[in-house]
């Protein structure tokens, strides 16, 4: 229980890192370096969602459905898009690559709005590092402790530059710095909190447990799409975040099969 906990803290260490940076760097990071860093997370993510969820999601699937196991994957990762297409919608919160205001009409801040962007976004992460470690809790022989930390360890990678997405551009318009990292720290604690309960949920549903897999998947894969591939991408053209991306896919699956 104790491997669980610690790989549960573990993006959220991430984030928390992230927002450090607030008391190191003077300046926001530069349009290159966030390129960068938005190309590797994204890189990061959808490896994650094929090696650590989909994959296990099949594995398991076909044990008792055999040909026919696609189901439940193809299910709960469109029920995943849904899931963030319709907290996109409902949530108000800025568009990350635009500064575009969308979800329900709000009078919130500029920055408020940002915070629950990305608090959004971490949503899914946090369910994803849930949904792999209550498969290992729960006896799925498709994956391994070293497995899901390795998930973690992929996560808390991509979510440093999230951390500092939120604390240096608050510092950079006048708040502390100290209030400024505990913003970027609160971004990022809604993923411990939802791994928990998505592993107590998991225990009850352990039958579908593919389905959750697949869920997970579905939903990080909405916000590579919508946001931050568009994010890597946007203003004058360059390849940067491209190879980014490689880089990190290559480490995330890298990690999980290494570790797997």
């Amino acid at each position: 229980m104790k491997e669980t906990l610690e790989g549960l803290l573990v993006p959220f260490l991430g984030t928390s890192l992230g927002a450090g940076c607030v008391f190191l760097m003077k300046n926001n990071f530069s349009r290159t370096v966030e390129r960068i860093l938005t190309g590797f997370a994204a890189g990061v993510m959808v490896a994650a969602s094929v090696w650590s969820l989909l994959i296990p999601a099949l594995e398991q699937s076909a044990e008792t459905m055999g040909r026919l196991a696609f189901i439940p994957s193809v299910i709960g990762f469109l029920v995943g898009i849904a899931f963030l297409l319709t907290l996109d919608r409902l949530i108000p919160h800025l568009h990350m690559d635009t500064d575009k205001p969308e979800g329900l009409p709000s009078k919130l801040p500029k920055n408020t709005m940002m915070l629950l962007a990305v608090t959004l976004h971490n949503i899914p992460e946090g369910m994803a590092v849930g949904v792999v470690y209550a498969g290992y809790l729960y006896g799925n022989t498709s994956i391994t402790a070293a497995g899901a930390f390795a998930l973690a360890v992929g996560i808390a990678i991509q979510n440093f530059p999230e951390g500092a997405i939120i604390s240096m551009p608050l510092k950079a318009e006048g708040m502390t710095k100290g209030k400024a990292f505990l913003m970027g720290v609160l971004s990022g604690a809604v993923e411990p909190v939802g791994a928990f309960i998505t592993i107590l949920f998991a225990g009850l549903v352990i039958p579908a447990m593919p389905y959750l897999l697949s869920f997970a998947a579905g939903a990080m894969i909405y916000v590579v799409v919508e946001e931050l591939i568009p994010e890597m991408s946007a203003g004058e053209h360059s390849n940067i975040g491209t190879i980014a991306f490689s880089i990190g896919f290559s480490v995330m699956m890298t990690l999980d099969v290494a570790l797997g």
